[in-house]
C-alpha cells in the first residue's frame, strides 16, 4: 500500500449506476468506527449521501467480520487493532448535479463525500484512491481529477494520493469514454489549467472557451498575488497579497446537459454544470447572454479557490462531516465573490460598461423585488442557509434573502463608500484580509479591523446597518457618486401585479404570491391557475399576464378568474400604477471615477 488508507473505485454496472469501493486499511483501531458525510462543503444542506450505500461487508484476516450501524451514516467494525482491514460497499449514482455522483454509459462523476467512508481516528493520515476503469466496455474510458498522481496512465486511470481525508474529498472525479470529452489546455500565471467539458455538441467553440478562461484565471491570480504570481514567482510588486497562488494546478470539469446550471468549488478544482445552448460555438463572434452567464459562473468558482477554500469562515477551520456547520459569513464569501465574478469579466474585456451594468441592475433588481429583504438579514440568511435557501417554497421571497445576491450589493457598496473616500478600494481591503489571515480563518472582526486599517475609519455603522439590518442600501446615491445613471421603467407585469408565475404551456400558474402586493390583497394564493379576466361585462381568456394591458385599455379594476383544487374562483383585482413597481436600469458616462471602479484601478 502507498498510504495507510487505500481506496479503490470501480465503474462496476453502468446500467444500474452502481459504483464498487474497496476500502483498505493497513492498521485499523479495535471496533473501528466509519462514517459517510452527510453534506459537501460549499452546498449547506445535509444530503444524507448514505442513502445510496449498499452491500457493506468487511473482512479481516481472510474472515468476514460483523458491522454494526451505530447511527444513520456511522457503522463499527469487530475488528482487532493492527491487521489490515478490508471493507467492500456499492453506490447508486443517479445525482446529475455537482454535488453527489452519477454512472451511467456516457459518463462518470463523483465527489469523494458521496463515496468515501471516513475512517475515524486517521483522517489526518495520506489517503490513496486507485480509479479503474468500468470493465467490458468497447469504447475506452479516461479520467480527471485535482489528485496528486501516483502511478496513473495516459488515460488517466491508476493511484492518485492526498494528504488526509479533507483533500480526498475536496477533489472530485470526471471520467467517460474518450469520444464524449473534450480536454483543452492553457497556462495562466504559469500555472497548467486544463478544461474537461462532457456532453458538449458538434458545435462547440473550445477554443474560444479556453481564450476567455485562461482570461479570467490571469486576471484573478493578478488580483490575489500581483502579475506574474503563479507557479514559481519570486517576490510581489506593488500591493498584492504575497505568495503565490495556492495550487500547482487547476481542472475545471464542465458537464453540459439539455437544462441545468451551477457549480461547485474545491481546492484545485471546479465542478460545472451548464446547458449545451450556453457553450460557445463554432463561428459565433458575439458573446450571448447564454455563454456570458457561463462565463460568470467559471469566474464566480475561480474566485472561491481564494475566497473560501483558502480565506474562509473560522467556523469552517476542520469541517464537522456530520452534522451541518454554521456561520453567519456566507454573505462575505458568497456574496462578495458573487460582486466580482461579473466584474471580471468587465475587466478581462469578455464583456462592456453596458453589458456589465446590465448584469448590475439584474442583482439590484432581484434584492429590490424581494420583499424578504425587510424580514431578514443578509447575516441570518447565512446562518439559516441550512434550513432556507436549498429549500426555498411559496413564501421564500416573503421571508428570505440571498446572501449571494444581496452580499454582492454589501460588497459593491463598501466597494464605491471606500472609493469615493478615497483612502482604499475593496480590492485592497480582499489582499489585506488574505495576508492579515494567512490565506486561512478569518472572522468578521478580521473584516472591520481591516476596513479600518485601509479606510481610515471604522465602517461598524455600515456593516452594522447592511449585513445585520434590514435597511435599504444606499445604492442609488453610491452609484450616481460614481458617474452611474439610475433610470426607473416601469416593472414586468407579474411585478407589478406582485406575484411570480409560471407561463409556460398555454396557462398561468401562480408559484409565489409577493407579501403587499395587489394578488395578495385580492386573495390570489400559490398554486391558482389563473384563467381570464372580467373587464366591466366581457370575460377573457388570459394565456400570459401582459396580455391583461390588451383588455383592460384605461381600466384598473377587474376580476380575475380563477381555479383553486378544482374550484371557480372570482376575485376583485386592481391594476396599480405603472409608477407602483418599478425596475432599475444602469448606464455610465465618462466619469474618472467610475472608469477606475470598473476596470480595477485605484
Amino acid at each position: 500500500m502507498i498510504a495507510p488508507l487505500h481506496y479503490q473505485v470501480e465503474p462496476a454496472d453502468l446500467r444500474a449506476h452502481l459504483w464498487r469501493v474497496t476500502l483498505t486499511l493497513a492498521a485499523p483501531a479495535e471496533a473501528q468506527q466509519l462514517s459517510l458525510p452527510v453534506w459537501i462543503p460549499g452546498s449547506y444542506l445535509v444530503r444524507e449521501f448514505s442513502r445510496h450505500l449498499q452491500c457493506l461487508g468487511a473482512r479481516q484476516n481472510g474472515k468476514a467480520i460483523a458491522l454494526q450501524q451505530v447511527s444513520k451514516c456511522q457503522w463499527q467494525a469487530d475488528c482487532a487493532a493492527g491487521s489490515p482491514l478490508t471493507v467492500s460497499y456499492e453506490v447508486y449514482a443517479f445525482d446529475n448535479s455537482v454535488r453527489a455522483s452519477w454512472l451511467d454509459e456516457g459518463r462518470g462523476f463523483f465527489n469523494g463525500t458521496s463515496l468515501c467512508l471516513r475512517v475515524h481516528g486517521q483522517e489526518q493520515e495520506a489517503h490513496a484512491l486507485e480509479l479503474l476503469p468500468p470493465p467490458g466496455v468497447a469504447t475506452p474510458w479516461e479520467a480527471a481529477t485535482g489528485l496528486t498522481p501516483h502511478k496513473v496512465n495516459k488515460r488517466g486511470f491508476g493511484s492518485y494520493l492526498a494528504a488526509d481525508y479533507d483533500e480526498l474529498v475536496d477533489c472530485p472525479v470526471e471520467m467517460g469514454p474518450t469520444d464524449s470529452l473534450w480536454s483543452g489546455h492553457f497556462e495562466a500565471a504559469g500555472i497548467p489549467h486544463r478544461i474537461v467539458v462532457a456532453g458538449a455538441p458538434p458545435t462547440f467553440d473550445g477554443a474560444r472557451l479556453v481564450e476567455h478562461t485562461r482570461a479570467i484565471c490571469e486576471a484573478e491570480i493578478g488580483f490575489w498575488h500581483g502579475k506574474g504570481r503563479g507557479k514559481g514567482a519570486g517576490k510581489s510588486a506593488g500591493k498584492s497579497a504575497g505568495k503565490a497562488a495556492p495550487f500547482k494546478t487547476y481542472l475545471f470539469m464542465l458537464n453540459a446537459v439539455d437544462e441545468g446550471y451551477g457549480g461547485l468549488e474545491h481546492r484545485n478544482s471546479t465542478a460545472l454544470i451548464a446547458s449545451r445552448r450556453d457553450l460557445p460555438r463554432q463561428g459565433e463572434t458575439r458573446t450571448p447572454e447564454g455563454y456570458t452567464t457561463l462565463l460568470g459562473l467559471i469566474s464566480h468558482e475561480y474566485f472561491h479557490t481564494w475566497n473560501v477554500k483558502q480565506l474562509r469562515p473560522a467556523e469552517f477551520t476542520r469541517y464537522d462531516y456530520t452534522q451541518e456547520n454554521y456561520t453567519r459569513l456566507l454573505w462575505f464569501f458568497e456574496g462578495f465573490t458573487s460582486y466580482y465574478d461579473d466584474l471580471f469579466l468587465r475587466r478581462t474585456g469578455v464583456i462592456d460598461d453596458p453589458a456589465y451594468l446590465r448584469l448590475l441592475a439584474k442583482s439590484i433588481n432581484q434584492v429590490l423585488q424581494a420583499p424578504g429583504r425587510t424580514v431578514q438579514s443578509v447575516a441570518q440568511a447565512s446562518y439559516d442557509a441550512w434550513i432556507k435557501y436549498y429549500r426555498p417554497d411559496e413564501n421564500t421571497a416573503n421571508a428570505t434573502i440571498s446572501y449571494y445576491s444581496k452580499g454582492s450589493l454589501v460588497a459593491l457598496c463598501l466597494d464605491l463608500t471606500l472609493r469615493a473616500e478615497g483612502k482604499t478600494t475593496l480590492d485592497a481591503v480582499m489582499r489585506a484580509l488574505w495576508a492579515r489571515c494567512k490565506g486561512g480563518p478569518m472572522t468578521e472582526a478580521d473584516l472591520t479591523a481591516t476596513l479600518k486599517d485601509l479606510g481610515g475609519r471604522s465602517f461598524a455603522r455600515e456593516i452594522a446597518a447592511w449585513v445585520h439590518g434590514t435597511r435599504e442600501l444606499p445604492l442609488q446615491e453610491l452609484l450616481q457618486q460614481h458617474g452611474v445613471t439610475v433610470w426607473r421603467d416601469p416593472a414586468p407585469m407579474q411585478q407589478r401585479l406582485g406575484l411570480r408565475a409560471d407561463e409556460s404551456g398555454g396557462s398561468i400558474r401562480i408559484k409565489t404570491v409577493l407579501r403587499g402586493g395587489p394578488a395578495e390583497q385580492a386573495g390570489l394564493a400559490a398554486g391558482d391557475e389563473w384563467l381570464g379576466a372580467e373587464v366591466g361585462v366581457q370575460g377573457w381568456r388570459l394565456d400570459r399576464l401582459d396580455d391583461l394591458h390588451l383588455y383592460l385599455g384605461t381600466q384598473r379594476r377587474f376580476i380575475a378568474l380563477v381555479a383553486r383544487d378544482r374550484r371557480l374562483l372570482r376575485l376583485a383585482m386592481a391594476m396599480p400604477p405603472a409608477s407602483a413597481a418599478q425596475a432599475w436600469r444602469l448606464s455610465v458616462g465618462e466619469s474618472a471615477r467610475v472608469r477606475a471602479w470598473l476596470a480595477g484601478t485605484d
